[in-house]
């Protein structure tokens, strides 16, 4: 595991379940080889796993709204987690767009 972004909102997001394909509020999700932190583009976030919590936009690309699981959060790099809090942003969650993720099996 490399790194990981996220969005500045610490809140839970609750919203009715929006979806895109196979891809839904509440649908296990990784991260593609390839994919990057959009806010630190030398982290990569390729295998990271999580759920999505929230779909944002009425036409794509879609914008989904991650929460990393425990076991992604536990392996992330010390400096990623500093750069993200230096910056003020919330290192548990990404926002990642269709096409840097797949459901996870």
């Amino acid at each position: 595991m490399t790194s990981l972004t996220s969005t500045t909102q610490t809140s839970s997001r609750s919203s009715a379940p929006k979806k895109s394909g196979l891809l839904s509020v509440g649908t296990r999700v990784r991260a593609k080889d390839g994919v990057v932190s959009p806010d630190f583009p030398d982290i990569s976030f390729a295998g990271w796993t999580g759920k999505i919590v929230e779909v944002s936009g009425k036409k794509a690309p879609l914008k989904f709204f991650i929460e990393w699981e425990p076991a992604v959060v536990a392996q992330m790099p010390k400096t990623y987690i500093d750069r993200c809090e230096e910056q003020q942003i919330y290192y548990l969650w990404a926002c990642l767009t269709d096409s840097d993720i797949e459901p996870a099996l």
